[in-house]
């Protein structure tokens, strides 16, 4: 009896020391220790990257010829005037063409003192230099060049009036004359300006304006020359204006390939 009480006090002395243990453990508090995460760094957006691409661009070179359509008209309102001019150009550069014209003219001027028909012909030759930039392949020329002209030609000296300082008994009649003279030469300098606009494939309309200065002219026994084909009239001293209306038609020889650098701009890849 005495030992079992003796096991019974050791067994609730060790059941009391496990419930005041296990209050213990359940009464503390636990801290974890956190660390504390530093933000990430918000990454740069990369920047559009500009790539250089190359384009491919063909000019075509050969000979351009036509016909002045205002000369080859001109005819037919005005009975005092026949003409035709061919016109043409080789394009040696990206800007720059050898140029020329060749034409012939039989013009009547009625001057208030004299009547006379120029009868010849002249050639030009020079350079233009293109100042469009073409798109693509485009064909268009905004032109500025130089030419230099020379005629041919004979003055027929139809009739005349004598000059009356005292017209008392009213103005002499004209003396119908006829005389023609022949080997006359005239040569000038011009400036010339002009567009060509393509219209369909290798056929062009264009439109030019010279400004011109005479710098020979072989004048005639007796008068001067009102008109010198090529040059146009001689109203204006040393000074003369002309113009033209042309169809031409491009032949291509060869082409060229030019390497045309771009700048295009790339989005990031996702």
């Amino acid at each position: 009896m005495k030992h079992i009480l003796k096991y019974y006090f050791s067994l609730c002395l060790l059941f009391s020391m496990f419930l005041g243990q296990a209050q213990e453990t359940s009464t503390k508090t636990i801290t974890k220790e956190t660390t504390q995460q530093k933000p990430k760094p918000e990454t740069a957006k990369p920047a559009i990257q500009e790539i250089k691409k190359d384009s491919i661009k063909t000019d075509r070179y050969g000979l351009r010829v036509g016909v002045d359509l205002y000369k080859l008209t001109r005819g037919f309102y005005d009975k005092d005037y026949k003409g035709v001019e061919f016109t043409g150009d080789f394009r040696l550069t990206k800007k720059y063409y050898l140029a020329a014209e060749l034409g012939f003219e039989d013009k009547t001027t009625d001057d208030t003192r004299l009547n006379s028909t120029a009868t010849g012909t002249y050639i030009k030759g020079g350079f233009d230099y293109n100042l469009y930039e073409n798109w693509l392949d485009m064909e268009n020329l905004i032109t500025i060049g130089m030419r230099g002209g020379f005629s041919t030609f004979s003055q027929q000296l139809n009739s005349y009036k004598i000059y009356n300082a005292n017209p008392y008994w009213g103005e002499q009649p004209p003396i119908v004359d006829g005389q023609k003279y022949t080997g006359l030469t005239a040569g000038w300098i011009e400036v010339a300006m002009g567009i060509k606009a393509k219209v369909f494939n290798n056929v062009f309309v264009g439109f030019g304006v010279q400004l011109k200065m005479l710098v020979a002219n072989s004048k005639p026994s007796g008068f001067d020359n009102l008109y010198i084909p090529g040059f146009n009239r001689t109203y204006d001293g040393s000074f003369g204006v002309g113009f033209n209306y042309t169809v031409s038609y491009f032949i291509p020889l060869y082409k060229k390939k030019v390497i045309i650098p771009e700048l295009t701009k790339e989005a990031p890849k996702k």
